[in-house]
């Protein structure tokens, strides 16, 4: 994928950034919605700092992408807007696209990857954008993007390495130093960068005492190994479930910034990930995607020892960006049934019985005994060990109360004379 030419980044580097930044939140005014802070018992007691959420996973279109589309849209000539405008996206800077575009009377096409959420998809499509299916990664799909622009003459709106486009999405960070005057941490997902580096540029020019702490997958390495490098280096491969940071090569201006301007850099796991989203679900009845969840995850991981400012470790008042909440309700099951088994809350076990009538009410009894609530079972008399031995093959699934209580059950089991084995 082309990058930005360096001196297209100088120039960008050398713009009024503190006017440009309240120009953004002035075309934003009315579209945007200044998404409210949530303070977090759950975190705050988890982590031992004060936590409020940005819940940028309430905002329209359900992410923060509205902002730097809308920003940039915004900026465009009536010449520019009657070519059409073209992007590429992982799924919500589409909807940002498809929505400012609609607001402006301008024809969008979107190349997103393969691989994009059906709702994302869907969604797009309803803000009235064309909707181009390319290639396996969001990358692909941004290089598809490029040729278009260039064979139909399209104005290209890129989805993070631009100007205008980081400045709008750095009006979040504007509006947690007006609404949390005492922070002292931002934490924020990085993918292509252009939320990362909009909140760092806005954060270093109104109150640049604030630190700015990048939050990435362990599967996402891109920024890890730009900012080790020191220029930009694309991750061999990206495995994550948060495709919304699913980047392969960082932006080239939103690098330059992010080089200058962030205070930290955090790697969450995918465990960690599925862990807020549920958590996120359970005690704040909210709905975050992966991506939204990994700067929550890494406010378990923050190093602040280094803090010269605050005076104890309580002090640290943290503010992790939910940057949306876009996810497919067939994931949302998938990382509920994981969190559960994680949990303990759901086993899963097989166990042969001899072949003779009675057995499954015999095991019934036990479950039903210690107060463990069968799910799902799978009596197979062609499954077990040996064709020719006399015995069934049982699956049985179950909700637990946690770790003990499966502990007790297979016990149970056990002094019956059976053999269980735990599945999961």
């Amino acid at each position: 994928m082309l990058g930005m030419e360096q001196k297209d980044v100088l120039q960008a580097m050398r713009r009024d950034h503190a006017a440009e930044l309240k120009l953004a939140a002035e075309r934003l005014e009315g579209t945007a919605k200044h998404t409210n802070i949530i303070a977090s018992p759950v975190l705050s007691e988890m982590t031992g700092h004060q936590v409020f959420l940005k819940p940028e996973n309430l905002q329209v279109t359900g992410s923060f992408k509205i902002r730097g589309a809308y920003n940039k849209i915004s900026s465009l000539t009536n010449e520019e807007l009657e070519r059409g405008i073209v992007t590429a996206s992982a799924g919500n800077h589409a909807q940002g696209v498809a929505y400012a575009a609609r607001e402006r009377g301008a024809k969008a096409t979107i190349c997103m990857a393969q691989s994009t959420p059906p709702l994302k998809v869907d969604a797009t499509k309803a803000y009235g954008a064309d909707v181009v299916l390319h290639g396996n990664l969001f990358d692909e799909a941004a290089a598809y993007a490029i040729e278009l622009s260039q064979r139909d003459g399209l104005t290209y709106v890129p989805p993070f390495d631009d100007y205008e486009v980081l400045c709008g999405q750095g009006t979040v960070a504007m509006e947690i130093l007006d609404d949390v005057p005492d922070v002292t941490d931002i934490v924020v997902p990085l993918g292509g960068g252009g939320l990362g580096a909009g909140v760092a540029l806005a954060v270093k020019m109104f109150r640049p005492e604030v630190r700015v702490i990048g939050a990435i997958p362990e599967g996402s390495p891109a920024f890890k190994r730009s900012f080790e490098a020191g220029r930009v280096m694309a991750a061999d491969r990206v495995i994550t479930s948060a495709e919304g940071v699913a980047v392969k090569r960082p932006g080239d201006l939103t690098f330059a910034l992010l080089n200058e301007f962030l205070d930290d850099l955090v790697e969450v796991s995918e465990r960690d990930i599925n862990e807020m989203i549920l958590l996120m679900l359970e005690k704040h009845k909210m709905v975050v995607e992966a991506a939204g969840a990994v700067a929550l995850a890494a406010v378990e991981h923050l190093n602040l020892r280094s803090r010269k400012f605050a005076a104890a470790e309580g002090d640290h008042v943290v503010v992790p960006i939910i940057s949306g909440g876009n996810i497919d309700t067939v994931t949302i099951g998938a990382v509920i049934q994981k969190g559960m088994i994680a949990r303990g809350r759901i086993m899963n076990f097989e166990v042969e019985l001899p072949d003779t009538p009675g057995q499954l009410v015999k095991v019934a009894t036990i479950l039903a005994r210690e107060r463990a609530n069968v799910i799902a079972l799978d009596h197979d008399q062609f499954k077990a060990s040996g064709h020719y031995t006399n015995s069934v093959s049982l699956g049985v699934t179950v909700e637990t109360n946690g770790p003990d209580h499966i502990e007790r059950i297979i016990q149970a089991l056990c002094e019956e004379g059976y053999t269980p084995k735990r599945i999961y």
